[in-house]
This record gives structure tokens, C-alpha cells and sequence, in this order.
């Protein structure tokens, strides 16, 4: 384990905020501390890269997973593919739709299905994914695809790799996507800078993360299914990302709130806390959160879309 003291963003002394315990795998409990002037939250203590990978073995991490046995599953699935429709619309407004060879980089690719939908689009997709049940299984559709139609012969080519390090360092991306992913990266500066090596001057960079000032974080607190205690390394806030993004020049130039995730953190969120699903009660934290956010503007989940100053 390692004990993060000091903040990535200005190396200011970090303060107790909230205990949390790993709900997931292994029932530990971790502190989470503040940066109080970037509002950056900090898991601590952090396990060491290598011991990492052991936190998300589990089947009840489903972003590795395509699995519909629950209701958690089904409903994840359900919002997922509605989910992946608008991210691709989203990626949409940021092309010249007469212009050939648009690529697209998605960091944390999962099972592939935002690449899949990328691809049908025909942009040049690449992807990175560490976990290789995930890997193989997003491998596996985008090569389905490109053997039901040969005119996109280069899916066949390797374009999933397990860590951004295996990219081409001469590559450049017309956009970088990271849907749920940031909150994720052990070396969050240094991965910040190696994003914004990738990005073309002109491209566009979409981060999508957990927003812990929204009203069910507030309210479920330390059961807060979107703290994710260890696999979060980071807990993010406008201020915090906005800052942490300006020290490489670049600049958040809109925010999107993410509507469907309250209802989902919501609803896993019920789970920790009193061992029942109660989907009614948690359709109703969900609601009142997204309600109570179209006047503070923090809603459970956000995406910035941040371009180079």
C-alpha cells in the first residue's frame, strides 16, 4: 500500500475527508482525503500498481463484463446501450463529416461496445484496456464485424492495446475519449500529459467521471457506490479537473451532465447501505438529484470536453 500525503495538483498537505470500505472484493476499509483548494479528492492508502489488478477480480465489476443474471446487470445494459448512442452523437459534433480517416482513441475500452459503434460509423478506431477478459472480449466483436464486412479490413489489424505506453508515440488522435476512466489512472499527471501528447492540436479530449458534490453522493455518503474504494484512485469536482487540465494548457470548454447515472449509483449505492436493492427508493434518490442539480449544476456524473488552449 501506498499513502498519498501531498496533492498531484499543487503538492498541498491532504486532509481526512471520509472512510470507505471496498464493497466489491475485499471488504477493506480506505480513507479518502481533500486537497481543499483544487476540491480534489484522494484515495489513501493506495495499493501499489502491481496489486492493482487483484481489486477487479470480481463479477460483480461489470464494465469487464457483459453479463445480464441481475437486475443490476440487466439495468446496467439496458442504460449502457442507450448511453452509447449519445456518446457516439456526441463524437459526431466534434467531426467534418466530409473529411476521411477520422480517428478516435477510446482509453479504458471495457467489452468494446463504444468502439463497435465507432466502428459501424467506419472511424479508425484504436482502444486501450489492461484487463484482459475485457480485452479479448472486445477484441472478439470488432473482428466479428470486420469479417461480416470486408470493406473494413483494417479492424483486422491490431488497434486494442493493453496499456497507452503501446501506442505509436509519433500517433496523434482526432479524439480521446475516457468514459469513466480517469478516476482510475495511478499516475494521473503523467497520464494527463501523455493524453494530451496524443490529441491533434485541433482534436477534441471527452472525460467522463464520478462528481462527488452531487446530492446522492451527499446522501448516501460513505456508501456512495460511486467512491468505488480502491478501484478510484481520485474523486473528481469541476474545480479539480478544470485545474489539473490547465496545467498541461488545456481548457474544459463545456460540461454535460450525465442524467441516467444517478439513478444507477443510486441503486447500488441502496445495496451497500441497508443489504436490499429497494429500486424504488433509489429511483427517488436518482430523481431528486438530477432535479436538485438543474439548479447547482452538480450532477452525479459529468462529461467535459476539453480542447487544447
Amino acid at each position: 500500500m501506498i499513502k498519498i500525503l501531498n496533492s498531484p495538483i499543487n503538492n498541498n498537505t491532504l486532509k481526512p475527508y471520509l472512510k470507505c470500505v471496498d464493497h466489491t472484493v475485499s471488504k477493506k476499509e480506505f480513507s479518502i482525503l481533500i486537497d481543499e483548494s483544487s476540491e480534489l479528492l484522494v484515495t489513501s492508502p493506495r495499493p501499489k500498481d502491481e496489486s492493482l489488478g487483484a481489486y477487479y477480480k470480481s463479477e460483480n465489476y461489470i464494465s469487464h463484463t457483459d453479463s445480464q443474471q441481475s437486475l443490476f446487470d440487466k439495468i446496467y445494459q439496458f442504460v449502457k446501450r442507450y448511453s452509447i448512442a449519445k456518446k457516439v452523437k456526441l463524437v459526431d459534433s466534434f467531426f467534418d463529416h466530409n473529411s476521411s480517416n477520422k480517428t478516435v482513441l477510446d482509453v479504458g475500452c471495457g467489452t468494446g461496445d463504444f468502439l463497435l459503434a465507432c466502428q459501424k460509423r467506419d472511424y479508425n478506431i484504436f482502444g486501450v484496456e489492461p484487463n484482459e477478459k475485457a480485452k479479448t472480449l472486445a477484441e472478439n466483436k470488432l473482428n466479428n464485424l470486420s469479417v461480416r464486412a470486408e470493406s473494413r479490413t483494417k479492424s483486422k489489424d491490431k488497434n486494442i492495446f493493453s496499456s497507452i505506453e503501446e501506442l505509436d508515440p509519433k500517433q496523434q488522435f482526432d479524439c480521446i475519449t475516457l468514459w469513466h476512466v480517469l478516476e482510475h489512472v495511478p499516475n494521473l499527471t503523467e497520464y494527463i500529459s501523455s493524453l494530451k501528447k496524443f490529441l491533434k492540436p485541433t482534436g477534441t479530449l471527452i472525460i467522463a467521471v464520478p462528481n462527488y458534490k452531487s446530492f446522492d453522493a451527499k446522501y448516501y455518503g460513505k456508501f456512495w457506490a460511486a467512491f468505488d474504494l480502491p478501484r478510484h484512485l481520485w474523486h473528481f469536482s469541476k474545480k479539480s479537473i478544470s485545474l489539473l487540465f490547465e496545467t498541461e494548457n488545456m481548457k474544459v470548454t463545456k460540461t454535460i451532465p450525465m442524467k441516467f447515472d444517478s439513478f444507477y449509483v443510486s441503486l447500488l449505492s441502496e445495496k451497500y447501505q441497508t443489504k436490499k436493492s429497494n429500486p424504488f427508493k433509489a429511483f427517488f434518490i436518482g430523481l431528486k438529484s438530477n432535479i436538485k442539480a438543474k439548479k447547482s449544476k452538480e450532477y452525479s456524473s459529468h462529461i467535459y470536453i476539453i480542447k487544447n488552449g
